[in-house]
């Protein structure tokens, strides 16, 4: 009888504990809802485990009571107490303290920056099987974001990658870099994860910035054991932002007979990718801007000897990278003013001393490099300082350039600290140069910063508002950057941009003298304010044409004759080329595609003009005007051989298309790239044109 009523007891307690036994399920998902694959979940204190597929599911038996534990690695480990649902969804929180995802030789690990990383590849390995897969299953479920399918279900079998970033679609493809050349995913699935130094992952937003539309579904980047290949910084390139850039196609001269843009003398894209270069980073594709790079360099075309400011040269030849395309040049050369010469200057400094620019590149080469402008101010100059952290304020009322020592000594107790109100600062600074303004001078507001503004007016839509608005004040702008690791171009571009002004990027000294010493009358003097460009190609003559860069100064057809339109400003002694690429009529080119046919529209050519290769129309205004002057410049169909500023400038813009990844480069080699340097090289009197062919060397592919 005992025996039958323990055996009852027995039978009631166990039918208990699978009664509070339950079946749990749910999806696990990122931080913007997206699944996560391969995430784990547990019961705590058991070995009752399970991953989530594709989609973010799992499924897990419980009790009421347990602790789940979801984690993955990137991301907070979370527990969840099972209560009466069966259904229990996640949201993980990003770990912010997780620096880089690195798989190193057989294994994956995490590190933090600050740590040592681990130097035998050994030390990850606890399971030898792990020696003989390939690089793709070392990635299952170890970066956050990332999801390694199977779809035959096999180990060892090839797999596909997906990384989710804010916009990926499932069944998109990454871009696959391996020792710095695009790869195939076949060829990764070659690799054995032995084989291999290190991977890292960019998910869209930073692949864009590297690789423009090419990684827009996120990058996988793999160094093997015997390759010299550095891979790209991500962490640093998150937190520099640059404008998305779209590359410009061919249009055929029947559909789009008219090209217009507004001139860019700014100089910040050349300059920043020289110091990425040299500090051995990646040059994110978004960084490369191909007009700011042939910009940089000065082109010494004849001076103007009419009533315009500036003179216009054309050339044309044929194109070294494809011998199927001509390369059309077209410079301006603004008039050169001997500096005694040019009008009084109302500058006012406006400088970040925000806890962001307390770094020696920042606010210690900002101090060095203003000196040197200081230095170059005469007795009829003033200088007001503003500064901005917290909130802004005045530290230099108008000063002489008499008094160099208290201009300098205002430089000098500069310091850094506190947040970065730049809405703020620019009100004053405008405030302060219109309430000094010079109606027969130079009125210049001048920014030095690295673009980290995070109080106040902030967004660059924000800044944008703001620096259209003051424009009408009569008072111009220039913007220096400063410093990287969170250098925002894209904020210092849209300033000077809207503010009638420059951009230029300061990173080494030789930088600050270039600008400040040898450019001193262009960076401050504009001889013409919102200068366009219209060119008009000849269908007889041309089928298509490509304008080399200034993706982001394109402009309406009709904006060309409206004076309302804002354009780029044009200083004393600056200079300013274009390039383009046109195809030939008669040539057959993929790049060409069917034309639509049209009811309404005739597209017969006009044969009056049979020697005729373009024509290139130019709008300006005086500095004080607000009526445009127009000029035009009629080139003959005329190829000849290339000068040393047409071959100059065609190396840097193949550098740069190269350093895009563009699709335009024709495969040219880097060779070539050197080649055409040093035949355009010149006399080349401050050396910047060797300095290019020393970096061209220097950057692999």
């Amino acid at each position: 009888m005992k025996l039958f009523l323990k055996s009852i007891l027995v039978l009631f307690t166990i039918v208990q504990i699978q009664a509070q036994e339950k079946v749990i399920s749910g999806v696990v998902s990122d931080e913007n809802g997206l699944p996560l694959p391969s995430a784990t979940v547990l019961v705590k204190g058991t070995s009752n485990g399970i991953q989530t597929d594709f989609d973010g599911k799992y499924t897990i038996k419980a009790q009421l009571g347990d602790l789940l534990v979801f984690s993955y690695v990137g991301y907070n480990t979370k527990e969840v107490t099972v209560g009466s649902s069966n259904t229990i969804n996640v949201s993980m929180v990003p770990d912010n303290n997780l620096d880089e995802v690195i798989v190193v030789g057989y294994g994956t690990t995490r590190h933090r920056v600050k740590k040592e990383r681990i130097k035998n590849a050994s030390q990850l390995v606890s399971n030898k099987q792990q020696e003989h897969s390939n690089v793709t299953q070392a990635l299952t479920g170890q970066v956050a974001g990332v999801a390694v399918i199977n779809s035959s279900g096999q180990p060892g079998n090839t797999a596909n990658i997906r990384i989710r970033g804010y916009n990926s679609i499932n069944d998109n493809e990454p871009l696959y870099i391996i020792d710095g050349k695009i790869s195939s995913k076949d060829d990764l699935n070659t690799i054995k994860a032995r084989k291999v130094s290190e991977v890292k992952v960019a998910k869209n937003f930073v692949g864009q910035a590297l690789y423009g539309d090419k990684g827009k579904y996120g990058v996988v980047f793999v160094k093997t054991k015997n390759s010299n290949y550095v891979l790209p910084d991500i962490e640093s390139i998150e937190n520099e932002s640059y404008t998305k850039i779209h590359e410009n196609k061919f249009k055929t001269v029947s559909a789009s007979p008219l090209s217009t843009f507004s001139i860019d003398v700014d100089k910040a894209g050349y300059s920043n990718v020289r110091r990425l270069i040299n500090n051995g980073q990646f040059v994110p594709a978004n960084a490369v801007k191909i007009e700011e790079m042939v910009n940089y360099f000065n082109y010494n075309y004849p001076q103007p000897k009419d009533e315009h400011p500036f003179s216009i040269h054309t050339e044309v030849a044929k194109t070294p990278w494809n011998q199927d395309t001509k390369l059309v040049k077209i410079g301006l050369q603004g008039k050169i003013y001997e500096n005694e010469n040019l009008p009084a200057a109302n500058l006012t400094f406006l400088i970040d001393v925000s806890g962001s620019m307390g770094s020696p590149n920042k606010l210690g080469l900002l101090k060095q490099a203003f000196k040197l402008l200081v230095n170059q101010l005469r007795e009829k100059d003033k200088v007001s300082i503003v500064v901005y952290a917290g909130a802004a304020g005045v530290v230099l009322k108008p000063t002489s350039g008499k008094h160099k020592d208290i201009i300098i000594e205002a430089l000098d107790n500069l310091e850094s600290g506190g947040s970065t109100a730049g809405g703020a600062g620019i009100q004053l600074a405008y405030k302060l140069a219109q309430e000094n303004f010079n109606k027969k001078g130079n009125n210049r507001v001048i920014l030095a910063t690295d673009g980290d503004f995070n109080v106040g007016a902030s967004s660059d839509q924000d800044m944008e508002d703001l620096i259209t608005e003051k424009r009408k004040s009569g008072v111009f702008l220039s913007v220096l950057g400063f410093g990287y690791g969170n250098y925002k171009d894209s904020k210092l571009e849209t300033l000077a941009d809207k503010g009638n002004g420059n951009h230029a990027y300061i990173d080494t000294m030789q930088e600050a003298r270039r600008i400040f010493e040898s450019e001193f009358g262009g960076t401050l003097f504009t001889i013409a304010k919102d200068v366009k460009l219209q060119v008009e190609f000849n269908p007889n003559k041309v089928q298509a044409y490509r304008l080399i860069g200034y993706e982001n100064r394109l402009l309406a057809d009709e904006d060309f004759i409206d004076d309302t339109k804002d354009a780029g400003e044009l200083g004393a002694g600056h200079t300013v080329t274009a390039l383009y690429e046109v195809i030939p009529v008669g040539v057959k080119s993929e790049f060409i595609k069917d034309e639509i046919d049209l009811k309404y529209t005739d597209k017969k050519a006009n044969n009056n003009y049979s020697d005729e290769l373009f024509t290139v129309k130019f709008r300006y205004k005086k500095p004080d005007e607000d009526t445009s002057i127009e000029m035009v410049h009629v080139q003959k169909d005329e190829t000849t051989e290339a000068s040393e500023n047409m071959n100059f400038a065609s190396a840097v813009a193949l550098f740069g298309m190269q350093l895009r990844q563009s699709q335009f480069y024709n495969n040219a080699s880097q060779d070539l790239v050197i080649q055409l340097a040093e035949k355009g090289r010149g006399e080349d009197k401050n050396g910047y044109r060797a300095e290019f062919i020393r970096l061209a060397k220097t950057q692999t592919f």
